[in-house]
């Protein structure tokens, strides 16, 4: 096999994580070509190449498996930023695909943020950190979570109060304040941080 164009190989696996996640099944590769300017000639070659790096599963026509790769591992998207501190709002684009080992995340669906502000330092969360989230819309008391107030994201600690009809936002930083709101949604469980040393 001919050696490949990094650049185009990772146009080629980003295109393919991108359009599987958008539309919930993978492409063919008449759109893996036309999505990353090349033709379907090379595009099968490079979807081998990926394959034969364990990137990607493929047995034939939409039957990509970018999900999950050999050697039990698991593309996490980053989806961009979430306030650590006031809230803000978090843009669902895909920024890029972390591969992390399954047995370090464990099942489910995850996906990463990048952490902004100060207000989650006493939890080990700082500034340009990486937070694995585990999607979901629920959490029990004291979790770390993603909470969507109004359209702004923020990450804190959760203490619902049905008691007065409200929920608690708490920041781990002793310098900020609680935040009430009367609803928020709830889009997932920190689990992990990633930081760099």
């Amino acid at each position: 096999m001919r050696s490949k164009d990094k650049n185009v190989l990772r146009a080629v696996e980003r295109f393919v994580w991108e359009f599987t996640e958008r539309r919930g099944y993978s492409p063919s590769l008449q759109e893996i070509a036309d999505g990353a300017g090349i033709s379907k000639t090379t595009a099968h070659r490079y979807v081998a190449k990926l394959r034969s790096d364990g990137i990607v599963g493929y047995s034939g026509y939409r039957s990509l498996v970018p999900a999950r790769v050999k050697g039990g591992s698991v593309m996490v998207p980053v989806l961009g930023r979430v306030a650590c501190g006031l809230p803000r709002y978090a843009k669902e684009n895909i920024e890029e695909y972390v591969r992390m080992p399954e047995a370090l995340i464990g099942s489910g669906e995850f996906f990463l943020l990048r952490a902004v502000g100060d207000s989650m330092t006493g939890a080990g969360i700082e500034e340009g950190d990486l937070v694995l989230v585990k999607r979901q819309n629920f959490a029990e008391k004291g979790q770390i979570v993603v909470a969507l107030v109004g359209e702004e994201a923020t990450l804190k600690r959760f203490y619902p109060e049905p008691g007065k009809k409200r929920f608690r936002l708490h920041p781990e930083n002793p310098a900020m304040a609680d935040i009430y709101v009367n609803s928020c949604e709830v889009q997932g469980v920190a689990v992990k941080v990633i930081k760099d040393l």
